[in-house]
Protein backbone atom coordinates (compact mmCIF):
# COMPACT_ATOMS: atom_id res chain seq x y z
CA UNK A 1 0.00 0.00 0.00
CA UNK A 2 1.37 3.54 -1.35
CA UNK A 3 1.64 6.50 1.27
CA UNK A 4 2.93 9.94 1.44
CA UNK A 5 4.15 11.01 4.59
CA UNK A 6 6.34 13.46 6.51
CA UNK A 7 10.00 12.98 6.76
CA UNK A 8 10.68 11.98 10.59
CA UNK A 9 14.00 11.18 12.64
CA UNK A 10 13.37 7.39 12.06
CA UNK A 11 13.38 7.21 8.61
CA UNK A 12 16.68 8.08 8.76
CA UNK A 13 18.25 4.78 7.62
CA UNK A 14 16.09 4.07 5.23
CA UNK A 15 16.74 7.77 3.61
CA UNK A 16 20.38 7.20 3.26
CA UNK A 17 19.97 3.94 1.64
CA UNK A 18 17.96 5.71 -0.79
CA UNK A 19 20.21 8.51 -1.22
CA UNK A 20 23.05 6.66 -0.98
CA UNK A 21 22.69 5.52 -4.65
CA UNK A 22 22.84 8.36 -6.18
CA UNK A 23 26.78 7.70 -6.87
CA UNK A 24 28.13 11.55 -5.97
CA UNK A 25 29.39 12.73 -2.73
CA UNK A 26 26.38 14.93 -2.63
CA UNK A 27 24.19 12.55 -1.49
CA UNK A 28 25.86 12.90 2.25
CA UNK A 29 24.76 16.67 1.80
CA UNK A 30 21.62 15.70 0.86
CA UNK A 31 21.05 13.45 3.33
CA UNK A 32 22.56 15.79 6.27
CA UNK A 33 20.09 18.77 4.66
CA UNK A 34 17.01 16.56 5.42
CA UNK A 35 17.83 15.55 8.79
CA UNK A 36 19.03 18.93 10.07
CA UNK A 37 16.12 20.71 8.84
CA UNK A 38 13.72 17.70 10.81
CA UNK A 39 15.26 19.18 14.25
CA UNK A 40 13.01 22.11 14.36
CA UNK A 41 10.30 20.24 15.86
CA UNK A 42 7.63 23.01 16.34
CA UNK A 43 8.38 24.35 12.92
CA UNK A 44 5.69 21.20 11.70
CA UNK A 45 2.52 22.73 13.66
CA UNK A 46 3.16 26.84 12.89
CA UNK A 47 0.97 28.08 10.16
CA UNK A 48 2.25 28.66 7.08
CA UNK A 49 2.69 32.12 7.11
CA UNK A 50 5.60 31.69 9.81
CA UNK A 51 7.41 28.86 8.12
CA UNK A 52 10.64 29.21 6.45
CA UNK A 53 12.74 25.85 7.41
CA UNK A 54 12.48 23.48 3.88
CA UNK A 55 10.70 20.42 4.55
CA UNK A 56 10.47 16.75 2.91
CA UNK A 57 7.83 13.84 2.28
CA UNK A 58 8.44 10.73 1.80
CA UNK A 59 6.94 8.33 -0.53
CA UNK A 60 6.62 4.76 0.61
CA UNK A 61 4.89 1.37 -0.43
CA UNK A 62 4.80 -1.72 1.24
CA UNK A 63 7.20 0.45 3.95
CA UNK A 64 9.81 1.35 1.08
CA UNK A 65 10.75 4.50 0.62
CA UNK A 66 11.20 5.10 -3.28
CA UNK A 67 10.73 8.90 -3.54
CA UNK A 68 11.09 11.81 -1.50
CA UNK A 69 9.92 15.43 -2.48
CA UNK A 70 11.18 19.02 -0.28
CA UNK A 71 10.02 22.16 -0.95
CA UNK A 72 10.65 25.52 1.26
CA UNK A 73 8.70 28.36 1.17
CA UNK A 74 10.30 32.09 -0.23
CA UNK A 75 12.21 33.70 2.36
CA UNK A 76 9.58 36.47 3.01
CA UNK A 77 6.74 35.43 1.03
CA UNK A 78 6.25 31.71 2.49
CA UNK A 79 2.98 31.86 0.16
CA UNK A 80 5.42 31.11 -3.03
CA UNK A 81 6.45 27.41 -2.21
CA UNK A 82 9.70 26.57 -3.90
CA UNK A 83 9.94 22.84 -5.08
CA UNK A 84 13.98 22.31 -4.26
CA UNK A 85 14.32 18.27 -4.22
CA UNK A 86 12.62 15.51 -6.40
CA UNK A 87 14.80 12.10 -5.50
CA UNK A 88 12.23 8.66 -7.24
CA UNK A 89 13.27 5.15 -9.05
CA UNK A 90 14.60 5.31 -12.18
CA UNK A 91 11.66 6.00 -14.73
CA UNK A 92 8.91 5.98 -11.78
CA UNK A 93 7.37 9.41 -13.12
CA UNK A 94 4.18 8.06 -11.60
CA UNK A 95 6.10 8.65 -8.08
CA UNK A 96 7.06 12.17 -9.28
CA UNK A 97 3.64 12.61 -10.18
CA UNK A 98 1.94 11.76 -7.15
CA UNK A 99 4.72 13.49 -5.06
CA UNK A 100 4.25 17.38 -7.10
CA UNK A 101 0.68 17.33 -6.35
CA UNK A 102 0.61 16.22 -3.09
CA UNK A 103 2.26 19.03 -2.07
CA UNK A 104 0.73 21.54 -4.25
CA UNK A 105 -2.73 20.14 -2.30
CA UNK A 106 -1.14 19.99 0.67
CA UNK A 107 0.41 23.67 1.05
CA UNK A 108 -2.33 24.68 -1.37
CA UNK A 109 -4.68 23.94 1.18
CA UNK A 110 -3.00 26.03 3.82
CA UNK A 111 -3.07 29.34 1.96
CA UNK A 112 0.15 28.84 -0.67
CA UNK A 113 -0.40 30.36 -4.04
CA UNK A 114 2.22 29.73 -6.34
CA UNK A 115 4.81 27.15 -6.64
CA UNK A 116 8.11 27.21 -8.31
CA UNK A 117 10.73 24.85 -9.89
CA UNK A 118 14.03 25.39 -11.88
CA UNK A 119 14.81 21.93 -13.80
CA UNK A 120 17.79 21.60 -16.00
CA UNK A 121 17.25 21.99 -19.57
CA UNK A 122 18.58 18.27 -20.14
CA UNK A 123 15.83 16.57 -17.90
CA UNK A 124 13.10 16.97 -20.54
CA UNK A 125 11.19 14.41 -19.19
CA UNK A 126 10.99 15.80 -15.88
CA UNK A 127 10.00 19.27 -17.62
CA UNK A 128 7.01 17.21 -19.11
CA UNK A 129 5.82 16.05 -15.85
CA UNK A 130 5.70 19.28 -14.38
CA UNK A 131 4.29 20.74 -17.15
CA UNK A 132 1.71 18.21 -18.82
CA UNK A 133 0.71 16.27 -15.56
CA UNK A 134 0.95 18.68 -12.88
CA UNK A 135 -0.20 21.97 -14.44
CA UNK A 136 3.01 24.40 -14.31
CA UNK A 137 4.13 26.17 -17.58
CA UNK A 138 7.27 27.18 -18.59
CA UNK A 139 8.56 31.01 -18.02
CA UNK A 140 12.05 31.66 -18.83
CA UNK A 141 15.36 30.46 -18.07
CA UNK A 142 18.15 31.17 -15.66
CA UNK A 143 21.80 30.50 -16.48
CA UNK A 144 24.76 29.76 -14.18
CA UNK A 145 27.78 31.38 -15.81
CA UNK A 146 31.41 30.29 -14.44
CA UNK A 147 33.29 33.25 -13.34
CA UNK A 148 37.17 31.87 -14.17
CA UNK A 149 40.01 33.86 -16.08
CA UNK A 150 38.19 36.64 -15.52
CA UNK A 151 40.33 40.01 -16.20
CA UNK A 152 38.38 42.97 -16.30
CA UNK A 153 38.96 45.86 -18.47
CA UNK A 154 37.80 48.71 -15.50
CA UNK A 155 40.01 47.83 -12.03
CA UNK A 156 37.52 49.96 -10.35
CA UNK A 157 34.75 48.62 -7.61
CA UNK A 158 31.29 49.85 -7.57
CA UNK A 159 30.89 51.57 -3.99
CA UNK A 160 28.16 49.29 -3.12
CA UNK A 161 27.24 49.32 1.02
CA UNK A 162 25.24 46.88 3.04
CA UNK A 163 21.46 46.25 2.04
CA UNK A 164 19.50 47.01 5.00
CA UNK A 165 15.36 46.25 5.86
CA UNK A 166 14.41 50.07 4.76
CA UNK A 167 15.90 49.59 1.16
CA UNK A 168 13.67 46.82 0.95
CA UNK A 169 11.07 48.67 -1.05
CA UNK A 170 13.23 50.44 -3.04
CA UNK A 171 15.26 46.82 -3.77
CA UNK A 172 11.57 45.51 -5.20
CA UNK A 173 10.59 48.29 -7.14
CA UNK A 174 14.03 47.82 -9.01
CA UNK A 175 13.80 44.00 -9.53
CA UNK A 176 10.50 44.11 -10.30
CA UNK A 177 10.95 46.99 -13.19
CA UNK A 178 13.74 44.94 -14.30
CA UNK A 179 11.21 42.38 -15.59
CA UNK A 180 10.01 41.76 -19.26
CA UNK A 181 6.37 42.64 -18.71
CA UNK A 182 5.60 39.67 -19.90
CA UNK A 183 6.92 37.79 -17.22
CA UNK A 184 5.83 40.22 -14.26
CA UNK A 185 2.88 38.29 -12.67
CA UNK A 186 4.99 35.12 -12.58
CA UNK A 187 8.15 36.25 -11.36
CA UNK A 188 7.48 39.93 -9.53
CA UNK A 189 8.79 40.25 -5.85
CA UNK A 190 7.33 41.65 -2.60
CA UNK A 191 9.39 44.14 -0.46
CA UNK A 192 9.05 41.94 2.40
CA UNK A 193 11.07 39.11 0.18
CA UNK A 194 14.28 41.54 0.81
CA UNK A 195 14.64 41.81 4.45
CA UNK A 196 16.55 39.84 6.82
CA UNK A 197 14.73 37.37 7.80
CA UNK A 198 14.00 36.93 12.09
CA UNK A 199 15.65 33.28 11.75
CA UNK A 200 18.23 34.16 9.20
CA UNK A 201 20.83 31.72 11.12
CA UNK A 202 18.59 28.78 10.78
CA UNK A 203 18.69 28.79 7.02
CA UNK A 204 20.88 26.41 4.97
CA UNK A 205 22.69 29.33 3.18
CA UNK A 206 24.66 32.50 3.95
CA UNK A 207 24.01 35.55 2.01
CA UNK A 208 25.35 39.07 1.93
CA UNK A 209 23.66 41.62 0.69
CA UNK A 210 24.52 45.17 -1.14
CA UNK A 211 23.28 47.91 -2.83
CA UNK A 212 24.31 50.97 -4.80
CA UNK A 213 22.59 54.42 -4.75
CA UNK A 214 22.74 57.44 -7.02
CA UNK A 215 24.72 60.04 -5.18
CA UNK A 216 22.54 63.26 -5.97
CA UNK A 217 19.02 61.54 -5.78
CA UNK A 218 19.93 58.74 -2.99
CA UNK A 219 18.66 56.43 -5.30
CA UNK A 220 19.36 53.05 -5.02
CA UNK A 221 20.32 51.84 -9.04
CA UNK A 222 21.72 48.56 -8.34
CA UNK A 223 21.38 45.43 -6.44
CA UNK A 224 23.47 42.70 -5.47
CA UNK A 225 23.43 39.48 -3.51
CA UNK A 226 26.08 36.71 -3.04
CA UNK A 227 24.95 33.29 -1.51
CA UNK A 228 26.79 30.27 -0.58
CA UNK A 229 25.48 26.83 0.92
CA UNK A 230 28.97 25.41 1.15
CA UNK A 231 31.29 28.68 1.91
CA UNK A 232 33.00 27.19 -1.31
CA UNK A 233 31.07 27.94 -3.97
CA UNK A 234 29.69 31.72 -4.47
CA UNK A 235 26.62 32.63 -6.34
CA UNK A 236 26.36 36.50 -7.54
CA UNK A 237 23.22 37.27 -8.28
CA UNK A 238 22.32 41.37 -9.49
CA UNK A 239 19.81 43.99 -10.65
CA UNK A 240 20.78 47.23 -12.16
CA UNK A 241 18.66 50.36 -13.70
CA UNK A 242 20.45 49.76 -17.41
CA UNK A 243 19.15 53.81 -17.71
CA UNK A 244 22.35 54.46 -15.47
CA UNK A 245 24.43 52.80 -17.76
CA UNK A 246 26.79 51.11 -14.73
CA UNK A 247 29.46 49.26 -15.93
CA UNK A 248 29.43 45.42 -15.52
CA UNK A 249 33.12 44.97 -14.50
CA UNK A 250 33.02 47.54 -11.46
CA UNK A 251 30.38 45.35 -10.32
CA UNK A 252 32.06 42.06 -10.24
CA UNK A 253 35.27 43.54 -9.21
CA UNK A 254 33.15 44.57 -5.95
CA UNK A 255 31.68 41.11 -6.20
CA UNK A 256 35.10 39.09 -5.97
CA UNK A 257 36.40 41.09 -3.59
CA UNK A 258 33.78 40.55 -0.88
CA UNK A 259 34.04 36.86 -1.83
CA UNK A 260 38.14 36.93 -1.53
CA UNK A 261 38.07 39.23 1.58
CA UNK A 262 36.42 35.76 3.48
CA UNK A 263 37.99 33.21 0.90
CA UNK A 264 41.00 32.71 -0.66
CA UNK A 265 40.57 29.48 -2.56
CA UNK A 266 36.34 29.72 -3.81
CA UNK A 267 34.43 29.35 -6.85
CA UNK A 268 32.41 32.00 -8.31
CA UNK A 269 29.37 32.23 -10.29
CA UNK A 270 27.02 34.56 -11.88
CA UNK A 271 23.13 34.24 -12.24
CA UNK A 272 21.99 35.12 -15.42
CA UNK A 273 18.03 35.73 -15.92
CA UNK A 274 16.63 35.71 -19.30
CA UNK A 275 13.43 37.14 -18.25
CA UNK A 276 15.11 41.02 -17.42
CA UNK A 277 15.17 43.65 -19.94
CA UNK A 278 18.87 43.85 -19.55
CA UNK A 279 19.57 40.09 -20.03
CA UNK A 280 21.04 40.87 -23.56
CA UNK A 281 23.23 43.21 -22.58
CA UNK A 282 24.73 40.51 -19.79
CA UNK A 283 25.06 37.93 -21.91
CA UNK A 284 26.73 39.93 -24.42
CA UNK A 285 29.30 40.87 -21.81
CA UNK A 286 29.63 37.47 -20.82
CA UNK A 287 30.29 36.04 -24.32
CA UNK A 288 33.02 39.04 -25.08
CA UNK A 289 34.99 38.04 -21.57
CA UNK A 290 34.81 34.26 -22.92
CA UNK A 291 32.91 33.35 -19.58
CA UNK A 292 30.80 29.86 -19.83
CA UNK A 293 27.62 29.09 -19.26
CA UNK A 294 27.66 26.00 -17.50
CA UNK A 295 23.73 25.14 -16.63
CA UNK A 296 20.61 26.38 -18.07
CA UNK A 297 17.39 25.92 -15.82
CA UNK A 298 14.18 26.20 -16.79
CA UNK A 299 11.61 28.20 -14.45
CA UNK A 300 8.59 26.60 -14.29
CA UNK A 301 5.40 28.01 -12.02
CA UNK A 302 2.03 27.15 -11.31
CA UNK A 303 -0.85 28.92 -9.81
CA UNK A 304 -2.60 26.82 -7.34
CA UNK A 305 -6.17 28.22 -8.75
CA UNK A 306 -5.49 26.74 -11.84
CA UNK A 307 -6.83 23.65 -12.63
CA UNK A 308 -4.29 20.07 -12.59
CA UNK A 309 -3.41 18.45 -15.72
CA UNK A 310 -3.80 15.12 -16.15
CA UNK A 311 20.22 6.29 -15.54
CA UNK A 312 20.57 3.52 -16.97
CA UNK A 313 22.57 1.54 -14.39
CA UNK A 314 21.61 3.76 -11.73
CA UNK A 315 17.75 2.25 -9.79
CA UNK A 316 16.54 5.86 -8.66
CA UNK A 317 16.22 8.83 -10.59
CA UNK A 318 17.54 12.04 -8.78
CA UNK A 319 16.68 15.85 -9.82
CA UNK A 320 18.30 18.54 -7.28
CA UNK A 321 16.47 21.60 -8.38
CA UNK A 322 17.19 25.38 -8.27
CA UNK A 323 21.85 25.75 -8.53
CA UNK A 324 21.81 21.67 -8.86
CA UNK A 325 25.10 21.68 -10.41
CA UNK A 326 26.96 24.06 -7.10
CA UNK A 327 28.17 21.85 -4.74
CA UNK A 328 31.07 21.05 -2.95
CA UNK A 329 33.18 17.66 -2.76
Amino acid sequence: MAQIRKFNFLDGHRVKKLVSQIGCDYSDIVLKTIIGHACCILHSFVPLKYRFLPETFLYLENDEIIGLITVVPTRGNPYKINIIRLIFKQNDYEVGKQLLEFVISRFGARGATTFYAAVDLSHEELINLFINSCGFRQCSYENLWKIENFTPQNKTKAPFRYCQNSDAKAVADLYNNELKNIFKPAMERAKEEYKEPFFEGLTNFYKNRYVLEEPAKHKIIAYLSITTTDNLNFIIDMSINDAYGLDYDSVLNFALGEISRRKTTYYAFLKHRQYTKTADNLEEYLHKNNLNCIQTQCMLVKDFYKPIKETENNPIQVFLLGENKVWSN
